[in-house]
C-alpha cells in the first residue's frame, strides 16, 4: 500500500464511520473499484482507532463526566440512579454483544464475511431497515430517557455491525430510533456506544503490526487522515440530523448496494 492508497483510505473510514452507510463496507468496495489489493480486516480495524480519538476527543466532556460518576456510584449508591451512572453501565453492558459475537466469529469476520455478495446485500437490506425505523419511530425520547432494556437492545443491534456493509452506526440508530428515539439522541449514543468495541477491536488486531501482517507507515497515515476527516463529520453529521432525516443514507446505500450486485452479476468485479 502506498501514501496515496492509505490517505484515500483514512478519508473513506473518516467519512463513513459515523455516517450510517458503513465503514468497513466502503473499505472493501473502494479498493475493489480502483483495483487495489483488499487492505484486510486488521488495516480496517486499526485505523477505526483514528475516528475513535475523534470520538473520544470531540466528547471528552461527556466521557469524563459518565467515567467519574460511574465509578463513584460503585460505593456511593445515592449516585447509582443519575444519568452518568446509568449511561456508564449501559455502554459497558451495550458493549457485551458485539463483544462476544466478533470473538466467536472472528475467522469468519476476517474471511468469509469479506465477500461483496454479502456486503451490497447487507448495504441494501439494513438500508431498507433503517428507513422502517425512521416511520416507525416516535423520535421524542432523549438519552436521558435510556434505560437497561434499551441499552441491551441498542448493544444487540450494534452487534449487526460485524457484517461488512450494515454500518455500526447506522445498526445503532436503527435500534434507538425503533425505540423511540429522535435522530440526533440515537446519533449521540451510537457514538458513545461505539467507543469501548471499537477500541478493543482495534487494540486486538494492532498486535499483528508487530507480526508483519500490517504495513506500520500506511496504516499510520490512514489512522490520522481519519481522525482528522471523522471529528469534522461527527459535527456536521450531529447538525445535520436535529433537521432532516436518515433517508438520505439510506437512498445511498440501496443505490450502491445495487450498483455493486449489477456488477457482480455481469461478472465486472469479484465477490472476493
Amino acid at each position: 500500500m502506498n501514501v496515496v492508497e492509505a490517505t484515500v483510505l483514512g478519508i473513506v473510514q473518516g467519512l463513513t464511520e459515523f455516517l450510517p452507510i458503513s465503514s468497513s463496507g466502503h473499505l472493501l468496495i473502494v479498493p475493489k473499484l480502483l483495483g487495489w489489493k483488499d487492505p484486510g480486516a486488521a488495516f480496517t480495524a486499526v485505523i477505526q482507532l483514528g475516528t475513535m480519538a475523534a470520538v473520544v476527543i470531540y466528547f471528552w466532556r461527556d466521557l469524563v463526566r459518565i467515567l467519574t460518576t460511574w465509578t463513584k456510584s460503585l460505593w456511593t449508591p445515592d449516585l447509582r440512579p443519575h444519568q452518568d451512572a446509568r449511561l456508564g453501565w449501559y455502554i459497558g453492558l451495550g458493549t457485551v454483544p458485539v463483544a462476544v459475537i466478533g470473538l466467536a466469529l472472528n475467522g469468519f469476520i476476517e474471511g468469509g464475511a469479506r465477500n461483496l455478495w454479502l456486503n451490497a446485500s447487507s448495504l441494501i437490506v439494513l438500508g431498507l431497515l433503517l428507513m422502517v425505523a425512521e416511520w416507525a419511530g416516535i423520535g421524542k425520547r432523549e438519552v436521558a430517557d435510556l434505560n437497561l432494556r434499551d441499552g441491551l437492545i441498542i448493544g444487540g443491534f450494534q452487534a449487526l455491525a460485524l457484517i461488512p456493509g450494515s454500518s455500526r452506526s447506522g445498526s445503532t440508530m436503527t435500534g434507538a430510533l425503533f425505540l423511540g428515539y429522535t435522530r440526533e439522541a440515537a446519533a449521540r449514543y451510537s457514538f458513545l456506544l461505539s467507543i469501548p468495541a471499537v477500541v478493543l477491536s482495534g487494540l486486538f488486531e494492532l498486535r499483528k503490526a508487530f507480526d508483519g501482517s500490517l504495513q506500520v507507515v500506511p496504516t499510520l497515515i490512514a489512522t490520522v487522515v481519519s481522525f482528522v476527516v471523522g471529528y469534522a463529520c461527527i459535527a456536521w453529521l450531529l447538525k445535520f440530523l436535529t433537521r432532516h432525516s436518515t433517508n438520505v443514507f439510506v437512498y445511498y446505500r440501496v443505490a450502491l448496494g445495487g450498483v455493486l450486485l449489477g456488477l457482480l452479476a455481469a461478472g465486472a468485479i469479484s465477490a472476493t
